[in-house]
């Protein structure tokens, strides 16, 4: 059996059997199973009303996280300078947001801290990027 994203789904659904057939039909990605209906379900072969209640409700559930998730965009190139103001520029790791937080404006982070938060942000949402579906065959990624 692959290891995926969609098999690591249904595994915390308790369906890991249905895994097979859902990438055999095309349901590789979360994406491709938020669109999920009944004839998806008959075509898969889920069967079982409870079964296909849980993964209904499962879908339901991707479908609200991505309508609630804000977009995040991010790049590593540093920030323009700031215009002279006559006190002295900040050093390495003390680069202040150019926007405040949380009035839609974009935030500037050291990138030591953004490593850092972006690292935290995999191992709370359990991705191993040396492990698939994120690297290839030879565990490169």
């Amino acid at each position: 059996m692959c290891t995926n994203i969609v098999y690591e789904w249904l595994k915390t659904l308790q369906l890991p059997q249905y895994a097979e057939s859902f990438v055999d039909n095309g349901y590789d990605d979360l994406e491709v199973c938020k669109q999920i209906g009944d004839p998806d379900l008959d075509a898969i072969g889920v069967a079982v009303p409870q079964h296909r209640r849980r993964i209904h409700e499962a879908v339901r559930r991707l479908k609200e996280a991505a309508e609630t998730a804000a977009g995040l965009y991010f790049t590593l190139e540093p920030p323009p300078a700031p215009p002279d103001t006559g006190r002295p520029p900040s050093g390495p790791g003390l680069a202040a947001p150019r926007h405040r937080p949380g009035r839609g404006g974009l935030v500037a982070y050291p990138r030591l801290k953004l490593k850092i938060m972006i690292r935290d942000k995999l191992v709370r949402d359990g991705i191993n990027l040396s492990k698939p579906p994120y690297s290839n065959k030879s565990g490169n990624v």
